[in-house]
């Protein structure tokens, strides 16, 4: 069910639990509030919420709500570390961008790895970020890239949803490069590095099998990052040498085995 507004969430939560749903999975840290209520309301079915942790309030550990939360600053590191290497090698002015949605947490994690491993592979570059106040409208959002394009982005990540297709849209128009966010926008622009991907999919199938075999771990959170496959960079253009691809796998290992750490916020 699609919430077009907040006061949809609650109707459609109790919507799903009267259609005798097993698991009402809800998508995205901005139903937290609702799905606290809803979940009391209804303690017989089970719910999971992905991009927010259940230790954390409004959720009191609740016996059936299940986090899905992601390490999505390690795939923004990823994504950071290849589009400052690009703009290092292309020259000119080092200057690349993040457009983000709605300044919250599910955002900003994915900004603050970019901005971290960017600046750790050109401590001489500059990361502008801007938000769009919005996960829709993508014209919003090529407002915002467009600014940044204008203070010299070579390199634009968007994490804003559906409206960051204005991004990647004004990317192509300016003939610099553009990073898709959460699932592979490789085909959705022109000019597409690569995506930091989300693999919210994984998380849905381990919840739904959890029910389905009588292992629902309410109360507590699956957590996905690059070490268990739940967080990845999609297909990388191939104009993109292959040592940059290296220096950023090397990179991967590097967080998988401990030896870098990535902030989750800026």
């Amino acid at each position: 069910m699609q919430s077009n507004q907040a006061s949809d969430y609650i109707p459609n939560l109790t919507t799903a639990v009267r259609q005798k749903a097993d698991l009402v999975i809800s998508a995205g840290f901005l139903l937290a509030d609702a799905t606290n209520k809803i979940a009391k309301k209804f303690p017989d079915t089970h719910f999971a919420i992905t991009d927010y942790p259940v230790e954390a309030p409004p959720f009191t550990k609740n016996a059936n709500v299940e986090g899905l939360t992601y390490q999505a600053n390690e795939s923004g590191c990823l994504v950071g570390d290849l589009a400052a290497r690009m703009a290092k090698k292309q020259g000119g002015k080092q200057v690349i961008g993040a457009v983000g949605g709605i300044k919250i947490p599910p955002v900003d994690i994915w900004i603050a790895g970019y901005q971290y491993c960017a600046k750790r592979a050109n401590p001489g570059i500059t990361v502008l970020i801007g938000y769009s106040q919005d996960f829709v409208k993508s014209d919003l959002c090529k407002t915002v890239a467009e600014n940044q394009i204008a203070q010299g982005a070579q390199v634009l990540f968007q994490v804003a949803g559906g409206c960051g297709l204005g991004t990647l849209k004004a990317a192509d128009a300016a003939g610099i490069w553009g990073i898709g966010v959460d699932k592979d926008q490789y085909y959705d622009a022109n000019r597409v590095l690569t995506s930091g991907v989300k693999r919210v999919d994984n998380g849905v199938f381990q919840a739904a099998k959890q029910v389905q075999d009588g292992k629902f771990a309410g109360g507590t959170d699956l957590n996905f990052n690059l070490a268990n496959g739940g967080m990845d960079v999609g297909k990388i253009n191939p104009a993109v040498p292959q040592e940059l691809i290296d220096k950023m796998n090397e990179l991967k290992q590097q967080i998988i085995d401990g030896k870098v750490k990535v902030p989750a916020a800026l």
